[in-house]
C-alpha cells in the first residue's frame, strides 16, 4: 500500500516538475517575443528617422542593420524554444497519463477493499440476525 502511495507521490512530483518546465519555457517564449516586437519597433523608428526603408540601400543605417540581425537571432531562438516547449508539453502529457493510470489503479483497489469490507460486515450482520432469529 505504501509502495503504491509512494509511486503516486513520485508521479505527482514528476508532473509538477514538468508543469514548471512548461511554464518556464512559456515565460521565456513570451519574453523573446516581446524582445522581437521591441526590436521591430526600433527598426521602424530608425527607418522613419532616416527616411530609408530599403535594407539594401547603401545609406541604410548601421544601427537598423544590427537590430535586424539581432531580431533574426531572436527569431531563431523563438523557434528553438517553441520546439523545446512542444517536447516539454508532450513529456507533461505522458507524465500526467502515467499519474492518472496509477491513481485509477489505486482507486480501483480501494473500491475493491471497501466492497470486500462491506461484504464481510454484511455477512457478520446476517449471522447476528440469524442467531437472534434462532433464539426466538
Amino acid at each position: 500500500m505504501r509502495n503504491r502511495e509512494s509511486l503516486i507521490r513520485l508521479h505527482k512530483f514528476q508532473v509538477d516538475e514538468k508543469r514548471r518546465k512548461v511554464a518556464e519555457l512559456e515565460l521565456m517564449l513570451s519574453e523573446f517575443r516581446q524582445r522581437e516586437r521591441d526590436l521591430e519597433a526600433q527598426v521602424e523608428a530608425e527607418q522613419r528617422k532616416a527616411g530609408i526603408s530599403d535594407v539594401a540601400h547603401f545609406a541604410y543605417p548601421m544601427f537598423a542593420k544590427s537590430v535586424i540581425r539581432r531580431r533574426e537571432n531572436i527569431l531563431e531562438s523563438i523557434d528553438g524554444i517553441e520546439r523545446q516547449l512542444e517536447a516539454a508539453k508532450e513529456e507533461l502529457s505522458g507524465a500526467f497519463r502515467e499519474l492518472k493510470k496509477y491513481e485509477l489503479l489505486e482507486g480501483s483497489r480501494k473500491r475493491k477493499v471497501h466492497k470486500e469490507a462491506m461484504r464481510v460486515e454484511q455477512a457478520e450482520l446476517d449471522e447476528v440476525s440469524l442467531s437472534i432469529h434462532r433464539r426466538h
